[in-house]
């Protein structure tokens, strides 16, 4: 194994997580985004006016969006394991 395909290996991995990651952390930012914007136009500072529609809003992300994310982890999970061979060297 060669500090080549270990720093590959990794790239490859930090990648996963961001792209699996990616659509629910944004439409979190986004709907918090326009909740702080409310919050600021009304004047309403209510803690939970933030967090309840950021946590419905990531679950139906990932509801939505959980087919993709498991073809995409799976796809990188199969590659991993058909690389074992590589790895033993």
């Amino acid at each position: 194994m060669t500090p080549e395909f270990v720093v590959s290996f990794g790239q490859e991995a930090i990648k996963t997580t961001i792209l699996v990651a990616m659509p629910m952390l944004a439409l979190g930012l986004i709907v918090g985004l326009v909740v702080s914007i409310f919050q600021a136009v009304t004047q309403i500072q209510e803690m939970t006016l933030t967090f309840v529609p950021k946590i419905l809003v990531v679950l139906l992300a990932l509801l939505f969006f959980a087919h993709w994310m498991i073809e995409h982890l799976m796809g990188f999970t199969i590659t991993a394991i058909q690389q074992i061979p590589f790895y033993v060297r």
